[in-house]
């Protein structure tokens, strides 16, 4: 999506800021003993009430309203019985439909007793979402976004998962331009332009470099014992800093 107008800018936000409070609200209410399915119900009263239709269930006939990921599982994991505990990876990723706009943000929190390695990795998945915004800028490559993302991987000495990415977004959940790596690939020639509509989610893991669909048919997990982190916003690329209508 590229911007035509402010009411395309204020119907964003409207959709944006809630998606940001959903997934604030289910990372805060996260504990030890709840299953992921009760997590997810925290998100569908939230979404509801707003008059708001969860995009993965409107988009591809999703199993659940949010998509929580839990340890081994990076991506796309379908709520249910699993029971969070303590010391957890915990993923959450939530997108949703409001006035014909469409926003998509995700967060990661260790739940405590949280070891220090999962700490530094969701620390830097967060300073690669950073650095990746302050490069976000019309005119430039788009490929500076995987260049930042992955420098941040390797100072902090994790991994990117690299086909996983991030991706247009606007009239629907998912947009040109399609699939940006979180990597630098130096043959995409692709370039930002002022007012598309884009996210930028940095994937970063302890072991993998590539995920994979599992029996469910929608989650995607790295190798046994892996952990990752994503955090997510949707922002519209200005010639100056992005407008991110996602934050809280």
């Amino acid at each position: 999506m590229t911007i035509d107008s402010q009411s395309d800018i204020d119907g964003l936000r409207r959709v944006g800021r809630l998606v940001a409070q959903v997934r604030e609200a289910m990372l805060a209410a996260a504990r030890p003993g709840m299953t992921t399915a009760e997590l997810d119900r925290v998100g569908e009263r939230l979404l509801a009430d707003q008059g708001a239709q969860p995009a993965p269930r409107l988009t591809y006939g999703f199993p659940g309203i949010t998509c929580i990921s839990v340890n081994e599982e990076a991506a796309h994991g379908v709520p249910g019985e699993r029971v969070l505990a303590a010391g957890d990876v915990l993923n959450v990723d939530v997108s949703a439909e409001l006035g014909g706009y469409f926003a998509d943000t995700g967060g990661t929190r260790v739940l405590p007793e949280a070891a220090p390695r999962d700490l530094r990795l969701c620390h830097a998945a967060r300073s690669a979402l950073d650095n990746a915004l302050k490069v976000a800028r019309a005119g430039q490559p788009l490929n500076l976004i995987g260049a930042a993302i992955e420098q941040t991987a390797r100072r902090f000495g994790f991994r990117v998962i690299e086909n996983l990415g991030s991706h247009g977004v606007g009239r629907a959940l998912h947009e040109e331009p399609e699939h940006i790596p979180g990597y630098y690939d130096p043959q995409d020639t692709r370039r930002l332009h002022d007012g598309m509509v884009i996210t930028i989610e940095p994937f970063l893991s302890t072991r993998s470099r590539r995920v994979e669909e599992g029996d469910d048919g929608w989650t995607l997990l790295g190798t046994p014992g892996n952990r990752s982190a994503q955090y997510e916003h949707t922002l519209i690329v200005t010639r100056g800093e992005p407008i991110v209508v996602t934050l809280h």
